[in-house]
């Protein structure tokens, strides 16, 4: 299965923004839908953000997240991007990207990963 290496997570302040960073390991992410996963401590895993292949584009996400976060491709770096501005506590979670043959049409529910098995994550927490 594909697997990604995420990072740029951290601890700010709400109200304050990160940029997370994922990266394949060893494959071409432009093939695949990316959705950015997030799962809170005792909570499920939550699909937040999702960006379409090269082919076919388009993003959607979460309405918990509609408005703060952006989702972007670099191709040249091979590289998916997640801007995450106004952030709030029950932003706190620890952040995954994951593979998908298209995006989510909801994101209501668990989120299971179709192409990829989970990697490291990023912690993300916002607290004063």
């Amino acid at each position: 299965q594909l697997q990604f290496v995420e990072s740029g997570g951290g601890l700010v302040q709400p109200g304050g923004s990160l940029r997370l960073s994922c990266a394949g390991s060893g494959f071409n992410l432009d093939f695949h839908a990316i959705i950015w996963v997030r799962q809170a401590p005792g909570k499920e895993h939550e699909g937040i953000s999702c960006i379409g292949n090269s082919n076919y584009g388009g993003t959607n996400y979460a309405d918990s997240v509609k408005g703060r976060f952006t989702i972007s491709r670099d191709s040249a770096k091979n590289t998916v991007y997640l801007q995450m501005n106004s952030l709030k506590p029950e932003d706190t979670a620890v952040y995954y990207c994951a593979a998908d043959w298209g995006c989510p049409l909801d994101y209501s529910g668990s989120y299971t990963p179709k192409l990829s098995s989970w990697g490291q994550g990023t912690q993300v927490t916002v607290s004063s």
